[in-house]
Formats: structure tokens, C-alpha cells, sequence
């Protein structure tokens, strides 16, 4: 079963799987093609993190998210705030769009180390679903021609992205076919040499040249000096499930385990779904785990990090019992020491019980908003996500990898693979998982339903929440005193699998993005079986 935010992407994972490949062939094939097929949102010059259970029951984390370049210090941008909303903005923007808010792509070699280690085919074979999509072309979706539209003023900044996604002067528009024809030849040139293409290659020669002519900071050495980690997973229980998910710099496994202590001990199915009770309950949790978030989640390699505590039972009650069940209230950290909402998000299984759940992205829609001449890469601005204000825990620093709020979840039950899921959405991809989490466990819902759900969110300042949700809902919410913000959809497209006891799998997305779940079911012939014979045997 493949599960991604786009059809074509997923039919590249599941070309994988029918030509006798595992999940993680199917992943990365499927990841390849995203770059392709849902370019605002991922591609090789980006980060994410990849969270695998092996066949054994093994469970690990490849971590190929972005670092600070090593020409980069904590100083280097001119924060317009020191307040939400506007913390993490700088100065014309530098943090945000152009050269200067790129940091170091792990995504690449990230994809690369993992096919290589557990994967069965060769890179080449895995990307020549993207390849060929790259170079023919596809049909452009709506939602690519909006978010082009949304990001236009940006787009035209850049003589090189403009002529892709503008041509003519005006956005590419949905059901047109777009070709990529350098991006193409990029991914062929991967696909023949391997990551080292770019990390050091011709490709990354011609980016760091890119870099120093625009004043940016990544340069050859940065490109050669990136490494992944391999880490260990968090793991949790809520009611007889166990929650396993990323570590730090990730907040989306700690997260979602301490909200899920949090609500473990109210009776949530006796609120009920989408109750006024329930959502500032929801609300209530989100805002502690990001309070404590803001002061203790960072690259453990620059601080420690206080996972114990964090998602300590015993914590979660003392947080727990300070909630006003009638009354919302401000919440600060107990524990020491912005990212975009653009990414996307894969779930895979196979027959042999191997399950990847990989978040990826290039952070904000399409970047840093720019593509490197001669390559069709749109690279990340991932900068956006430190601190631009120098002495706080997410703060700058040379090498340094961002903190993200991915949350690639594999949820257990009595030792076996119950469901998997992901998806993008930024800073609403923890609290939106663990609302996924709680609409299964608690209110009994479908994947399906689980996955489509309204959803809200807040970390402290005004409470989202989506359209669907009545009126006389969000009413009685601000009479409590929440600041409710109405807006078409929280987060975006979900992609989940279920694994039934009988070993059947159930895979569901949402209509927040492209999402396509394919399955591929059946096999080979029994050994011995033969078309009828011309003249029966005797």
C-alpha cells in the first residue's frame, strides 16, 4: 500500500512494489516524484526526517533535515519583532525568499543512504518514474495552479522560477502539461553518479557557484561536510496503544506523546467529537505542549533536551490538573533547557511488514522562491526556522539542524502495526496527528474518517479552526475565551495506512491535498500451475 499527496506519486511507489520491491524502494521512488509532481512543497534541495520499522519489529529514524550553513552565525538576519506574530521575521525578508535563506539539503543523500541500506533496487530504477514525469511532463493539479497564484509576487522576483511557473506571463494553469526538461536532466546525472552528483559533484558546483554570485551562504564545502543521523525513536502508551514516533530535533514525537498523556486521563470519548468540551480540551493541551515546545526542543547536539520529563505521565497529570475545564487561560514553559506549513508526506507498507512513514519538505511553498539556473531545483528556506534573535534555543548557529514539527507516526497495538500516518502542515503537524491519534482510539472513527476530520489548532495566541466546524461551536468557544480564527482547512493532507488482524491494509488521504492511496494486491501464480493443455493428459 502507498499513501502520498499526489496520484502520479503514488503510482510510482506502487510501480515499485509490483515489480517485486520493498516499502522503502516505494518511498523513495514515490519522494522522487513528489520533487516532480508537487514541486511547492518538496524536492532534492530539502530536508525531512524518515521514521522505518523493519520487518524484525526494529524501529529507526534517519534524519536528513537541513543545517545552518557554516558561514552562518546568530546575528546574521535583523528580526523586525520580538513578539508574535512576527518573531521569526527579518528584514527584507532575507530569512524567508533569495540565496541567504538557504541551509545545507539533507534530503538527497537522506533518500539515497536509505535505499542503499535497506532498499533492493538500484537508484536508477527508483527514480525513473520522476525522471520520466520530469521529462514528459504531467497534468498539472488546481491546487499546484494555486499555490502558484498565491505566491506570484514572489515567483516574479526570479527571471529563472518565473519562466518555469509563469510562462507567458501568467501561472501555469491546472490541466496543462509541464515539463521540466532541466530538472530532468539533473535527476539522470543523480541517478547515473549517486548523491555525490550534488554533494561535491558537477550538480553541487554549479549551486555553490549559484550561491556565491547571489550573496548567498552555502557553499562546496557546505554541500561535502552535510551528514544524516541514524536515531532512536520516542515511544509512549495512550490506552493500550503504543505511540512511536521522532526524537528531537523533531518536536513531533514528544509532542504528540505529552499531549497524549495529557488527555489520557480525561474520559475524551464521554466529550465526544467535535463538542465545544472537547475542543478546549484540544486547545488547552496544544497550547502547554507548545509553551514547553518554545523552551526545550532544539538540535540535541546544541542542548539537551528534556524527552524524559517531557513525556513523563507523571508531568502530563501536574499540567493536566491546572486546566480550567470552563476557561481558557495563557500557559508558559515548566520545563528548559516557525516553520512553514508546506511539506508532504508518504506512507508505505509491504507484504513483508516493512512500514515507512517519511515527512519531507523544501519548508515554505516552493522555498526559498527561486530556481538555480541550468538544474530546475527550487531550494528550501529552511533559515526561516531558527531563531533570528541570537541567545534562545533555536537560535543560529553554524552546522546546526533545524528543529521541525514533523511527526511520522506508527502506532502499535499488543506489539503489531495497528496504523501509520503523516502529513504536512508545519507547525500544525504534531497537534493535527494527535487529533488523527485521538479520532481513532477514543472516538472510534474510520481511517478515512480519522484522516478527513476537522481539526483546530492554537499554540497560544489565536485558536484555528476550520469552516466545517458549526458556529454555535466556535461561539460558545470564544465566550470561553479563545480568539477563534475560521479558515477553510488546518494543516493539510493527511495520508495514513491501517493494518488489519486478518493482514489486510486500509490506506486513506484527505481532500487537503492531492492525496491518492494505491494498493497492490494479489501476487504470482502458485508454483505448478499451467495454462490447459492442448490434448488432456491421460
Amino acid at each position: 500500500m502507498v499513501v502520498t499527496n499526489h496520484p502520479l506519486a503514488s503510482a510510482a511507489g506502487a510501480e515499485m512494489l509490483a515489480a517485486g520491491g520493498n516499502a522503502l524502494d516505494a518511498a523513495i521512488a514515490s519522494l522522487f516524484a513528489l520533487t516532480v509532481v508537487e514541486p511547492m512543497m518538496v524536492g532534492i534541495f530539502g530536508g525531512g526526517m524518515a521514521h522505518v520499522r523493519l520487518p524484525d519489529g526494529t524501529h529507526f529514524v534517519l534524519d536528513g533535515l537541513a543545517t545552518a550553513p557554516l558561514a552562518s552565525r546568530p546575528d546574521m538576519f535583523r528580526p523586525v519583532s520580538d513578539t508574535l506574530p512576527d518573531y521569526l521575521d527579518t528584514v527584507d525578508r532575507e530569512n524567508a525568499i533569495g540565496a541567504r535563506s538557504v541551509a545545507v539539503p539533507g534530503a538527497l543523500i537522506g533518500w539515497c543512504e536509505l535505499l542503499a541500506r535497506h532498499g533492493r533496487f538500484p537508484l536508477g530504477d527508483v527514480m525513473e518514474p520522476a525522471i520520466r514525469h520530469a521529462s514528459r511532463g504531467f497534468r498539472v493539479t488546481p491546487f499546484l495552479h494555486e499555490i502558484v497564484c498565491d505566491v506570484e509576487a514572489d515567483l516574479v522576483r526570479d527571471p529563472e522560477i518565473a519562466r518555469l511557473y509563469r510562462p507567458g506571463g501568467a501561472p501555469i494553469r491546472a490541466g496543462e502539461r509541464f515539463v521540466q526538461g532541466d530538472y530532468a536532466q539533473t535527476l539522470r546525472t543523480i541517478a547515473k553518479e549517486g548523491p555525490g552528483a550534488l554533494y561535491g559533484g558537477a550538480i553541487g558546483r554549479l549551486v555553490a557557484d549559484h550561491f556565491a554570485r547571489a550573496a548567498g551562504y552555502i557553499t562546496l564545502a557546505d554541500l561535502t561536510g552535510y551528514r544524516t543521523v541514524m536515531r532512536d525513536v520516542v515511544r509512549g502508551s495512550y490506552r493500550g496503544y503504543e505511540v512511536v514516533g521522532p526524537p528531537p530535533p523533531s518536536a513531533g514525537g514528544i509532542h504528540v506523546l505529552q499531549m497524549l498523556n495529557i488527555l489520557e486521563g480525561h474520559d475524551v470519548a464521554g466529550l465526544g467529537f467535535g463538542t465545544v468540551a472537547s475542543f478546549h480540551l484540544l486547545a488547552e493541551t496544544m497550547k502547554i505542549a507548545f509553551a514547553d515546545r518554545k523552551a526545550a526542543t532544539a538540535d540535541p547536539a546544541y542542548g539537551t533536551v528534556p524527552v524524559g520529563r517531557l513525556i513523563d505521565k507523571a508531568y502530563a497529570a501536574d499540567r493536566r490538573a491546572r486546566i480550567d475545564p470552563h476557561r481558557a487561560r495563557a500557559w508558559s514553559a515548566e520545563v528548559g533547557l516557525g516553520e512553514g506549513g508546506n511539506t508532504t508526506h508518504v506512507t508505505v507498507a509491504d507484504s513483508d511488514g516493512m512500514i515507512v512513514a517519511s515527512t519531507q519538505t523544501i519548508n515554505s511553498t516552493f522555498g526559498a522562491r527561486f530556481v538555480v539556473p541550468g538544474t530546475g531545483i527550487v531550494p528550501n528556506n529552511y533559515m526561516y526556522v531558527f531563531d533570528p534573535h541570537p541567545g534562545q534555543a533555536l537560535s543560529i548557529a553554524p552546522g546546526k539542524r533545524v528543529t521541525t514539527s514533523q511527526a511520522p507516526l506508527i502506532v502499535l497495538k499488543a506489539d503489531k502495526p495497528a496504523f501509520a500516518l503523516g502529513l504536512p502542515g508545519g507547525l500544525r503537524i504534531f497537534p493535527s496527528a494527535m487529533q488523527a491519534v485521538v479520532n481513532l482510539v477514543d472516538h472510534g472513527m474510520s481511517l478515512q474518517e480519522a484522516v478527513e476530520a476537522p481539526r483546530i489548532w492554537t499554540q497560544g495566541e489565536v485558536l484555528e479552526v476550520e469552516e466545517s466546524v458549526p458556529e454555535g461551536v466556535r461561539a460558545s468557544l470564544r465566550e470561553m475565551g479563545h480568539r477563534i480564527v475560521a479558515l477553510p482547512h488546518v494543516g493539510s493532507g493527511m495520508n495514513a495506512i491501517g493494518f488489519e488482524p486478518d493482514g489486510s491494509l486500509t490506506g486513506a488521504a484527505c481532500w487537503r491535498a492531492d492525496g491518492t492511496p494505491v494498493g497492490v494486491a494479489g501476487g504470482l501464480a502458485r508454483a505448478g500451475t499451467r495454462f490447459w493443455p492442448d490434448k488432456p493428459r491421460a
